[in-house]
């Protein structure tokens, strides 16, 4: 059963609405947000600094946590929009962009110079990870990152912090990620996702 204390109860709280509904605006994207700005600015992602990525995050915070409960953001590019989220809540990416490529699996790293502790201190009311899983993927890896969310999740236990958990599916082998084949998969990978994190004190969420 899960256990929510009354300090993730009011950082829940300032998540949402009255109603207890949680309508956040994401823009923690980091690697694919510099290849999308590169292409509008017609340059390579190489030429996009940090403060332009911390410009445009800051820009589309001040617009979107208006209409918002809650703002996600990173740690590498955002600390400064979050300053700007007016009563917006605020979650913190607690994950790389992008994946360990050394290898097979889409192994996720978090961030090397980051904490739990670190976000609470810039104002966090929920971490939050993104996980590329799929339950067809072979069984040595998924215990990887099992064992990489538990270990999270008791970092965001002992500081008694809501953890949110993101999956994103993707096919195993050398099926296209963009074929009728993967499609047809994918309600199969979202149910059996969710039913391979059974007593994790998570919130979780499935895009893509």
């Amino acid at each position: 059963m899960t256990q929510r204390s009354e300090k993730k109860l009011a950082h829940l709280k300032k998540l949402s609405n009255a109603k207890g509904i949680i309508a956040a605006a994401a823009m923690d994207q980091r690697g694919s947000l510099k290849k999308s700005i590169a292409a509008a600015k017609g340059v390579d992602p190489s030429a996009i600094t940090y403060d332009m990525m911390a410009e445009f995050k800051t820009a589309v915070t001040k617009v979107l946590t208006p209409h918002a409960t809650a703002i996600l953001l990173d740690p590498e590019f955002g600390l400064e929009a979050a300053k700007t989220r007016g009563n917006a809540g605020l979650l913190l990416a607690y994950e790389s962009t992008g994946y360990d490529q050394s290898g097979p699996g889409r192994i996720p790293l978090l961030l090397p110079t980051w904490t739990v502790r670190q976000s609470i201190e810039q104002g966090a009311n929920a971490i939050k990870i993104l996980l590329y899983y799929s339950p067809f993927e072979d069984a040595k890896v998924n215990t990887i990152k099992h064992a990489w969310v538990e270990r999270i999740g008791a970092e965001c236990a002992a500081y008694d912090i809501p953890y949110f958990l993101e999956f994103v599916g993707y096919p195993v082998g050398n099926m296209d990620e963009k074929s009728v084949e993967f499609a047809q998969q994918k309600p199969e990978i979202v149910k059996r996702a969710w039913k391979s994190f059974p007593n994790l004190n998570t919130k979780s969420t499935f895009s893509k």
